[in-house]
């Protein structure tokens, strides 16, 4: 039988449970959470509510879905022998690829038999008296643990456009996060792409491939920049393997845990002839570095942000002969970099085709969805196919669907109805035992490092909890607030702060989240695990342990 939490002075009094934790989700963090917290001898279950595991991985199948983090510096990074037995195909993988990983991530660490899929829980309820966490499932089924532990994702909770008439169309649609597991054919069809962010940008350039008739409905135009992907070579991955312990420690020590990171300069310490050479250069480089290794103003000073902005709108201007559209692609309401940048392969180029069309809805808004396609301002269009690109209900929306409960039945969602509070992301005061992987206020990034770091701290937590036969867990209120001051001040000055995203929290399909708040940690990812090693180091003093 696995050991429980309890000690044997405490095991006499200690309430019964099914499980000492329990995981929802069997993502990435969920995975890795379960691995770790076996090693510490505990009974654990993750509840799935899909039929495998891989998060985000196993929801997003839409055409062109792939890693914009390069792919060796995205893996786990926790097993030598994982590291030695995998070879990525691509810089960048594409997501069947990283299923196929994530599975036999699953394989080899036999994680399936504490897995239970087509489980979506629909409330988690701490329990006073026992001190334990209560979860009932949609089926009707309850489970009970001493911890309970999200592992839930910033980007799992899909929301549709709010449009009349979206159950009347006769033909197939779904949003990029639920799409279907048998293939979909685009060829020939009349095909409707709504949204372009970045689940947008990629399915527009693999969709424009085979449709007789692609039609863009754009809101809001985004920044994006070449992604320049291509095959690992047999001495690439040779060099990959041996440069691993590199890669990852490189990975510690940058802003955002990616391979790039900022530029020292800024951006008019160097001549205009410098600048224009460092753009290009950034520009004709794979992956995010003309974004997070930039120069270094470039998200603080809004005459350095209108330069780089003012470069790419160049490009974007070359890439596409049609002017008018050109100009409907370059953003005129956020300066490049103050939202997420999509990473492309040659999307812009996908408007220079004929089976291509551009339509402007801030112009000529979406009235209805009809039973044959859909119906603007100004014309009515027949689809065989409308996709939705409309984004996530970002990182609280997933916390949200779920019924959590804390001390004297608070609500989660109310609690967090004017925006998240948390300790370091991965508590909420009034809701003990409870942790959150990958909870607002976490250093997101490039997500598997800041997995693993939350992983590991919950792990030493409770393995520091059982050495001292401590079994309750919650943060202090003065924590709670000294750390929320400290990411308030890590937002001042930025220029992604003045802009509507769901990085500040903004959500035009989701009621109540039309208003700016901080919703992420915007600081560095070595202060963050900073803040966070220093509760450990002190004891856990800005914890309430009994």
């Amino acid at each position: 039988m696995a050991a429980s939490l309890a000690t044997p002075a405490t095991a006499a009094t200690a309430p019964a449970t099914d499980f000492d934790a329990i995981i929802i989700g069997a993502g990435m963090s969920g995975m890795y959470q379960l691995h770790r917290l076996r090693e510490l001898g505990l009974k654990v279950r993750v509840f799935e509510a899909g039929s495998g595991v891989g998060g985000t991985w196993y929801w997003n199948r839409y055409p062109g879905a792939r890693f914009d983090s390069e792919s060796y510096s995205y893996g786990f990074s926790f097993s030598q022998e994982l590291l030695d037995d995998w070879n990525w195909s691509e810089h960048f993988a594409p997501q069947p690829e990283t299923l196929r990983y994530l599975n036999h991530v699953a394989d080899r660490f036999d994680l399936r038999r504490d897995m239970q899929f087509h489980a979506r829980v629909a409330a988690a309820h701490f329990q006073a008296a026992s001190g334990t966490w209560e979860v009932t499932l949609e089926d009707g089924s309850r489970h009970s643990a001493r911890y309970l532990i999200t592992a839930v994702g910033p980007l799992s909770a899909p929301t549709l456009p709010r449009f009349t008439g979206m159950d009347d169309f006769k033909g197939q649609s779904f949003h990029t996060a639920r799409w279907p597991h048998e293939p979909v054919d685009f060829t020939g069809k009349r095909v409707a792409v709504i949204g372009t962010g970045a689940t947008g940008v990629q399915t527009i350039q693999e969709v424009a491939k085979t449709a007789g008739q692609l039609t863009v409905f754009q809101r809001t135009p985004n920044w994006c920049a070449p992604l320049l992907n291509s095959k690992i070579t047999e001495e690439e991955q040779r060099e990959i393997k041996a440069s691993y312990p590199a890669i990852f420690q490189r990975c510690q020590e940058t802003f955002g845990c990616f391979l790039h990171t900022p530029d020292p300069r800024n951006t008019f310490d160097v001549t205009p002839e410098e600048r224009e050479a460092f753009l290009e250069q950034l520009y004709a480089s794979r992956g995010f570095g003309i974004w997070v290794g930039n120069f270094s103003d470039m998200l603080t000073n809004p005459e350095a942000n209108a330069v780089v902005s003012d470069f790419v709108a160049r490009k974007i201007r070359q890439r596409v002969k049609d002017q008018a559209v050109a100009e409907l692609l370059i953003p005129k309401n956020h300066g490049f970099g103050t939202r997420r940048v999509p990473l492309e392969t040659k999307y812009y180029e996908v408007y220079n085709q004929p089976n291509v069309k551009l339509v402007d809805i801030r112009a000529t808004p979406i009235e209805r969805i009809t039973a044959q396609g859909l119906q603007t301002s100004a014309a009515e269009y027949a689809f065989d196919i409308i996709i939705y690109a409309t984004g996530f209900d970002a990182l609280t929306g997933a916390f949200d669907r779920i019924d959590i409960r804390g001390e004297g039945g608070q609500s989660l969602k109310e609690k967090w109805s004017e925006g998240a509070e948390t300790l370091v992301g991965m508590l909420a005061e009034g809701f003990p035992n409870m942790f959150m992987l990958l909870g607002p206020h976490t250093a997101l990034g490039n997500i598997p490092r800041s997995i693993e770091f939350n992983v590991e701290w919950v792990t030493a937590l409770l393995k520091h909890m059982q050495a001292q036969g401590q079994t309750r867990v919650a943060a202090r209120p003065a924590a709670v607030n000294a750390w929320m001051d400290h990411v308030m001040d890590c937002a001042k000055g930025l220029l992604a702060m003045e802009v509507d995203s769901w990085m500040t929290g903004v959500n035009s399909n989701v009621e109540g989240k039309q208003v700016r708040r901080i919703a992420r940690y915007t600081g560095s990812a070595p202060a963050y695990r900073a803040w966070a090693q220093d509760i450990a180091a002190k004891g856990y003093q800005d914890l309430a342990l009994r």
